[in-house]
């Protein structure tokens, strides 16, 4: 079966357009469900992140491809035409290269960026629970992880530290001549809020608060951070004590709005607040930024700071990218192989099916007091005609057209052209 890929990332879409695209982890089930049982696909994973969303399926005709882009339009009440302009397509091997550049962070806004390889991991998982991946995408993702892996261990594609989470405390260390007074309000306790956690406390920040919308997550993250932690429903509280505020959610709406914040900076007696949404959809909404004093920042525009970091990767990335080459051509040889070995075993389970009956047919004539003689005669005479029937009327078919090319294969298989030639 053909596998594709159906998706925007941030090269193709903003963030208008991705965060209106991506899908909730809480329906993801009810998602891929709706997808593979409506016959748009036969096995299918989604990546859903701040970047990109992307469909990888196994169809049983290219011509799904345009169902699915349909069936997305359809979920997210896009219009077709409109979510087109943004969409991109992979086919067969070009599909496979891309899931392996995807999961090895070459795709990535962040070049070589890890936490991306997770969330396909996380993603992969959640299909299997479902049972929504066949032998197809299983045999993919395996692969494909263990291409991740390799490029990790033999490239130097991560051993620089940038990420969305580094860009992210980069931009405040620009912004905050001293970062070592400041305060960060930390909304979210995902893996890239942990990250920037993590790297703000390398920094020196004095203070950090962590809010979410459950309060033992948060005071997880806080115990490890050596910081507070608090309930969303207490951020206006904390907001005018915050220098910096970087939010990753799953929200599916805003969390912080334009007059939370006015209120806010009012308290702060207009001393300038740094926020920086890295969360699709936005926990922040877009009218803050006239807000006077804030200086708002998205996933988008994290882009110029991150390409300064990524220079030193991009050798790397070119070592990548032919342990990938290698991937795909292993990966396609591998079901090329295992198309013979399915043919091998259906010749072998037909032969054995011919086997069987002729055996019980013979069975059957001794009992009925057949002399062992003429049982084993046509025991025989039966089982021969039968298996040539098949390469004889090949032989024929293939004589009437003057085929000869099909005629010296046959040859061949059937064993005769060392007869020939002895």
């Amino acid at each position: 079966m053909p596998l594709v890929t159906v998706g925007i990332n941030h090269k193709t879409a903003p963030v208008s357009i991705r965060e209106r695209v991506a899908f909730a982890p809480e329906k993801m089930f009810d998602a891929l469900d709706e997808l593979v049982h409506l016959e748009r696909a036969q096995e299918a994973v989604i990546v859903s992140t701040c970047n990109r969303t992307e469909l990888y399926c196994s169809v049983d005709s290219d011509e799904k491809v345009v169902r699915i882009i349909e069936w997305l339009s359809e979920y997210h009440g896009i219009p077709f035409e409109e979510l087109q302009k943004f969409c991109y397509e992979h086919r067969e091997d070009d599909s496979i290269r891309h899931v392996m550049r995807v999961a090895s962070g070459l795709d990535s806004l962040v070049l070589g960026e890890p936490q991306i390889l997770g969330q396909v991991k996380s993603a992969f998982a959640v299909s299997q629970e479902g049972k929504y991946i066949g032998a197809n995408l299983h045999r993919l993702f395996q692969k494909t992880f263990s291409i991740a892996k390799q490029v990790r261990t033999d490239t130097s594609i991560g051993e620089n530290p940038v990420s969305i989470a580094f860009a992210s405390v980069s931009l405040a260390q620009r912004i905050f001549a001293d970062v070592k007074k400041s305060t960060a309000l930390l909304i979210g306790a995902g893996q890239t809020i942990e990250l920037v956690a993590k790297h703000l406390k390398e920094s020196g920040i004095k203070r950090i608060i962590v809010a979410n919308r459950t309060l033992t997550r948060a005071q997880v993250l806080a115990e490890e951070m050596g910081a507070e932690a608090i309930l969303l429903a207490d951020i206006a509280e904390y907001l005018p004590l915050a220098d910096i505020v970087i939010s990753s959610t799953a929200s599916q709406l805003p969390i912080i709005g334009k007059g939370v914040i006015e209120k806010a900076i009012v308290k702060r007696r207009r001393k300038p607040m740094l926020l920086i949404d890295i969360a699709v959809p936005r926990d922040i909404e877009p009218e803050v930024e006239e807000v006077k004093d804030i200086y708002l920042y998205t996933v988008d525009d994290l882009h110029s700071v991150i390409q300064e970091n990524q220079k030193a990767r991009l050798d790397a990335a070119k070592e990548a990218e032919v342990i990938i080459d290698g991937g795909v051509a292993a990966f396609r040889k591998n079901i090329e192989s295992r198309k013979v070995s399915d043919i091998i075993v259906n010749y072998r389970q037909q032969a054995e099916s011919i086997k069987q009956l002729e055996l019980t047919k013979a069975l059957k004539s001794l009992d009925s007091g057949q002399t062992p003689e003429q049982v084993l005669q046509k025991l025989a005479h039966n089982l021969m005609n039968k298996l040539i029937n098949s390469p004889t009327q090949y032989l024929r078919v293939a004589g009437e057209n003057e085929d000869q090319q099909a005629l010296g294969i046959a040859s061949q298989v059937l064993g005769l052209t060392d007869e020939k030639n002895k």
